[in-house]
């Protein structure tokens, strides 16, 4: 079953309705819309755990954001190649 909806105005520039407009396709533009809102809905919750967590630990580095991401490119190619990981 899917969640009841609610039909609202909403107002924002013609090309950027336009474009989504074009975008949307068989789903329509209502369906593009929420999913839209319902990402930045996501990315806004995890803006506020990020300032939470840096309100309690500190900020994270450039240093350790990139060690992350070396962790996750290695952890990927040793997935593409059937190795086992380096711990």
């Amino acid at each position: 079953m899917s969640e009841p909806t609610g039909k609202y105005s909403i107002t924002m520039p013609r090309d950027i309705a336009e474009a989504a407009k074009a975008r949307s396709g068989p789903s329509g533009l209502s369906a593009y819309v929420a999913a839209a809102v319902a990402r930045q809905i996501e990315r806004d919750n995890l803006n506020e755990l990020i300032a939470v967590a840096e309100a309690e630990h500190g900020p994270v580095t450039d240093e350790e954001i990139q060690a992350l991401r070396d962790q996750l490119h290695q952890a990927r190619d040793n997935q593409a190649t059937g190795g086992a990981d380096a711990a």
